[in-house]
């Protein structure tokens, strides 16, 4: 059976540990060229920086060649369908790492192709953002357990990622948003089961000040994501009292580390020099996206 990587969630606990092992033997330079002579298709419905670099430096240094699509090379359900995009890139390549709208459009090419499907972000999670997260706080404090990761801001698919990955491996992870902008309950809920098994927790605090009371890490993501141009003014509006800055930190522990999966958008999320600050870990996240997404590619293709 082919091997996909959708969601976090689709991992177990054994997994994830694991993961943050190979993720270090990666880093350290500990690897099989397991992609030599494999080309792997790079479709991104939406553009990036991080995610496509960190993927096309791992795969070429797994041995691979990669072949970048973006939305007006194929046109994802528009120019073509969606099923037929995915029919024809299977019979042409090795892998897809996908970078798309709808979760639906990751769920059509699991369903109409024979290799694996990585989802590089969707609407419903961003895993491997999560798995360069997880493996950033490994190297800060080498153990999970009774960590406090707090998030301030939209319910979005970062925050759904972390929270699943966070029950996965023992963190406590609370977040704090206002309450139209939650975590889907479906996914929340999902973490919840999961988190209860490790005896960790998971929350939702209305109010961030009283949310990042017990922090270790607090994180951060932009109020308006890439397609949401049209809800820009209402969500400024909204989440004006969620900005990270100085004084919302100072009511954290004394030694809180900031994180922000970038781009970041200062004078919003986050206050103007907060990424640049040494409390800040988003330079560390970005650079462990290359290491945790080779750490996947090996694992998937090996």
């Amino acid at each position: 059976m082919k091997n996909n990587f959708l969601s976090v969630g689709d991992w177990s606990a054994k997994e994830h540990k694991s993961f943050l092992d190979l993720t270090d033997k990666i880093k350290n330079g500990d690897y099989q060229k397991v992609l030599e002579g494999k080309n792997i298709s790079l479709v991104f419905e939406k553009a990036s920086l991080r995610t496509r670099v960190s993927f096309e430096v791992g795969i070429k240094k797994l041995g691979g060649n990669t072949i970048y699509l973006n939305n007006d090379d194929i046109g994802l359900g528009k120019r073509e369908s969606v099923t037929h995009i995915a029919k024809n890139l299977n019979r042409w390549v090795d892998g897809i790492v996908a970078r798309v709208y709808l979760h639906s459009t990751l769920i059509n090419f699991t369903q109409n192709t024979t290799i694996p499907i990585i989802n590089a972000l969707s609407d419903l999670e961003h895993p491997c953002q999560a798995l360069a997260d997880m493996y950033t706080i490994y190297n800060k404090f080498k153990n999970f357990e009774k960590l406090n990761l707090v998030y301030v801001g939209d319910g979005n698919n970062i925050a759904s990622s972390l929270a699943l990955i966070s029950a996965n491996l023992g963190l406590n992870f609370i977040y704090s948003s206002p309450k139209k902008y939650q975590i889907p309950s479906t996914i929340f809920n999902q973490a919840t089961n999961i988190a209860a098994k490790h005896e960790s927790k998971m929350e939702w605090i209305e109010n961030p000040h009283k949310a990042v009371q017990s922090a270790d890490i607090i994180y951060t993501d932009k109020w308006v994501s890439m397609g949401m141009e049209d809800e820009e003014k209402t969500r400024l509006i909204d989440f004006k009292n969620y900005q990270v800055n100085n004084k919302l930190i100072s009511q954290a522990k004394k030694n809180v580390f900031i994180m922000h999966d970038m781009p970041a958008k200062e004078g919003e999320e986050i206050e103007h020099g907060i990424i640049d600050s040494e409390s800040s870990l988003a330079y560390e996240q970005a650079e462990n996206r290359l290491h945790s997404q080779t750490a996947l590619l090996h694992k998937l293709f090996s």
